[in-house]
């Protein structure tokens, strides 16, 4: 696969600031970080961005998640390795993420409501937003995943 551009953060530095802003907000935010990950791996296998689900599986593995648990994220519904809460998160990620499809219905908000706060159901609601841009920013420019050494490394 080619790039179709080279750097996109040099091209929009203050989108991209921006960006990064609202990424450290919600990792401020108190939301657990595994969960904050595991939504980003969702939406990103959703959205089919390699460069993504490098990074999140690369960033849930140094934080200590298991190997069965990534392999089995994508089956989550029938899987009983997941909490309610990250059942709830992982619901609301799906309906949002393909929000087009599934015009975020009733039964996975009240699933949401029922496992976070109103301020945790925003900032999750940032979360799976904001991953959405970077996977459309990322698959739409063609952007790479790392070559096989630098995964090798991580």
């Amino acid at each position: 696969m080619t790039a179709r551009l080279d750097n996109t953060a040099k091209l929009a530095p203050a989108a991209f600031k921006a960006m990064l802003g609202l990424e450290a907000a919600l990792a401020a935010s108190g939301l657990d970080p595994v969960l904050l990950e595991l939504v980003k791996l969702r939406a990103s296998q959703i959205n089919g961005c390699a460069f993504c689900i490098h990074m999140h599986v690369a960033d849930l593995r140094k934080r200590g998640e298991t190997e069965m648990r990534l392999h089995m994220l994508p089956a989550w519904r029938e899987s009983s390795l997941f909490t309610p809460r990250e059942r709830a998160a992982l619901g609301w990620t799906e309906a949002l993420t393909d929000l087009a499809a599934t015009r975020a219905p009733d039964v996975d908000y009240e699933a949401l409501k029922a496992a976070f706060t109103e301020a945790e159901q925003v900032n999750l609601t940032f979360a799976i937003g904001a991953i959405n841009v970077w996977n459309r920013l990322n698959v739409g420019f063609r952007v790479p995943h790392p070559p096989q050494e630098l995964r090798d490394a991580a």
